[in-house]
């Protein structure tokens, strides 16, 4: 086995747990989301959450976390392997397409872009 064939299985590695991250999140969200699993940080001034918001706020984590290991897996199979400006430029655009969906269901999830500050965390309150 040579360098290339290593890279390229630790891609499909990377991109498995991708896959699998998002698809057992989905599965492990249901429970979750029925038993009335409540976020520790909730936005101020928010009540308790339905199960649709419940589900659809775990989903998206394992979403979130998912996308991001398979951005890992791109990046390994691209830079290893095959560092052309045609590859790289395809992996510019996912990755720019990734990011925009990450912010914007970090958006969905919190209700706040992802470089804003939670006002009123009691973790901050605390450290300080």
């Amino acid at each position: 086995m040579d360098f290339r064939e290593v890279i390229e299985a630790a891609g499909q590695v990377v991109d498995f747990a991708g896959v699998a991250v998002m698809v057992i999140g989905a599965l492990v969200s249901i429970p979750l989301a029925l038993r009335g699993h409540q976020p520790r940080r909730l936005p101020a001034g928010t009540g308790k959450l339905s199960f649709y918001r419940l589900y659809r706020q775990l989903l998206g984590r394992s979403i979130l976390l998912g996308l991001e290991l398979l951005v890992a897996a791109d990046i390994i199979r691209t830079v290893a392997v095959t560092p052309t400006f045609e590859t790289v430029g395809v992996l510019a655009i996912i990755v720019l397409i990734r990011t925009f969906l990450s912010f914007s269901l970090e958006l969905e999830i919190t209700g706040r872009w992802p470089w804003q500050k939670q006002s009123g965390d009691p973790a901050e309150a605390t450290a300080g």
